[in-house]
C-alpha cells in the first residue's frame, strides 16, 4: 500500500471515529449545538468529491452503518 493510500485510510478512518463520537454524544444530550454542527460538517464530508476521491466506500453507506452501530 503507497503511502497516499495509507494517508487517505487514515483520514476515513478518523472521520469516521468523529462522527462516531458525534452520534453517541447527541444520543445523550441531543441539544449540543456544537456535536450537531460537526456532525453535519462530517455528513457534508462523506458526500463530497474529496471523499469520493480518497474512497471508493459510498458515503451514504458508511454514514448508515455508523448510525447502525451508534444504535441511531
Amino acid at each position: 500500500m503507497s503511502g497516499y493510500e495509507l494517508l487517505a485510510n487514515a483520514i476515513i478512518e478518523q472521520a469516521a471515529k468523529d462522527y462516531r463520537n458525534l452520534l453517541y454524544a447527541l444520543k445523550i444530550n441531543k441539544n449540543n449545538r456544537s456535536a450537531r454542527a460537526n456532525k453535519t460538517h462530517l455528513e457534508k464530508f462523506f458526500h463530497s468529491e474529496w471523499y469520493r476521491t480518497l474512497s471508493n466506500v459510498n458515503g451514504a453507506m458508511l454514514i448508515a452503518k455508523l448510525k447502525e452501530e451508534c444504535g441511531i
